[in-house]
């Protein structure tokens, strides 16, 4: 195990009957670090964050999380990790307050009525304390599910795709708490569909069909793809599109306003046939940065070709 980290896991594995939902994953988590967890739905990322989290025993691989192991001490893991779950799963008839005195009770807390009334300042949530959980909007709905993660001053978060239905604003609020918790000593791994939300993480894991694939800050990731883009503007786009899906050296063609995104592996290929496409449409064409996104959806293709 990797000394100092906050979660390494070594060939860690979990199967349900014949299916294996998470096969041979190794990752370290440093204190501190906000990793960011990527990958389609059913990849394996809710499971893989079980396994860590100590709810699930794996049936194979070996790890530690907080120092201890994931097998043996799981129930000492749990003591130290806030997980959040995908689904909102508080009473929506008991208010804020009511539901964080609940959860409080459940951790025993030696003094319950002032964590509570401290997390709820934090979160900036004492103006609502009264209001039924089951009335407020996504965005309040989660920072009320992150006060219950955090009021037992875990050492660790696990947030499984959190921001999920949830407005900008909300969600950008919601980041700048999990980086002031990160800049306090909390360790963070966070699941998540969204591009943006993943460049504001330290590094990210892309999982997919239970294998991790891909890791790295955003810009190691970017680069290690591969992947070469250009920007297509200007005359026919609808027949440029056309041309260019399933044509020579394309992998990718999305349209972006009014704009076309063409990414491909091999750059000479992709420009020969981006250049004779774009005139005959009387489009122009110039080159441009790779996106994760751009990345994330090579990386979906690449591993259903696997399968």
């Amino acid at each position: 195990m990797t000394e100092g980290a906050a979660i390494s896991v070594r060939d860690l594995t979990k199967r349900f009957g014949k299916k294996t939902a998470v096969s041979k994953v190794s990752l370290d988590v440093q204190r501190g670090e906000i990793m960011g967890f990527l990958g389609p739905n059913g990849s394996g990322k809710t499971t893989t964050i079980r396994l860590m989290c100590g709810l699930l025993e794996p049936d194979g691989g070996t790890g530690e999380v907080l120092g201890h192991d994931i097998r043996r001490e799981r129930r000492a893991i749990k003591r130290k990790v806030g997980y959040m779950t995908q689904k909102f799963s508080f009473y929506e008839d008991l208010t804020i307050e009511e539901n964080l005195r609940f959860v409080a009770g459940l951790y025993a807390m030696r003094r319950p009525r002032q964590t509570v009334r401290d997390t709820l300042e934090t979160l900036g949530l004492t103006g609502r304390k009264a209001q039924l959980a089951g009335s407020l909007s996504g965005g309040w709905k989660q920072r009320l599910a992150l006060a219950a993660c955090i009021m037992h001053r875990p050492d660790l978060l696990m947030l499984d795709e959190p921001t999920a239905g949830v407005d900008p604003k909300a969600r950008r609020e919601f980041w700048d708490e999990i980086h002031q918790l990160a800049r306090d000593g909390l360790t963070v791994l966070v699941s998540t569909h969204y591009m943006d939300e993943a460049e504001r993480c330290h590094r990210i894991a892309y999982i997919s069909h239970g294998h991790l694939i891909a890791l790295g800050t955003v810009p190691d990731v970017v680069r290690d793809a591969g992947l070469t883009t250009m920007l297509m503007h200007g005359g026919d786009l609808a027949a440029a599109a056309r041309a260019l899906h399933g044509a020579d050296g394309v992998d990718q063609v999305a349209p972006f306003g009014r704009t076309l995104h063409v990414v491909g592996r091999d750059p000479a290929r992709l420009e020969k046939t981006a250049r004779k496409i774009a005139k005959e449409t009387g489009a122009r064409i110039e080159p441009a940065e790779t996106s994760l996104e751009d990345v994330f959806i090579q990386l979906m293709s690449g591993a259903e070709d696997m399968r």
